[in-house]
């Protein structure tokens, strides 16, 4: 029986495809950490940063800018271009 190769577009697919599921999850980390750990006080207790809590500031701002230079810095040095037309064989 002939066996078939795989498309090696498929391992760089999987390999980009558990990089981005791994900075998903630093993101949901980062955002919960903050969210819950500051947000979980009386809010008499919360410290204000440009004007929004600092559980906000640091989940939603400061995380978004984070997540955002790491998802540059992937896609700019890990992640490779693949074509997509089909080798002849």
């Amino acid at each position: 029986m002939e066996q078939k190769k795989l498309d090696p577009r498929y391992k760089v697919a999987n390999r980009e495809a558990l990089i981005g599921v791994g900075i998903a999850m630093i993101n949901f980390f980062i955002w919960y950490s903050f969210a819950y750990g500051l947000g979980s006080k009386p809010v008499e207790e919360y410290q204000y940063i440009f004007g929004l809590p600092s559980w906000f500031f640091y989940s939603c701002v400061l995380g978004f800018l984070i997540i955002t230079v790491i998802v540059w810095l992937v896609v700019k040095f890990l992640f490779s271009d693949v074509p997509f037309e089909e080798e002849e064989q």
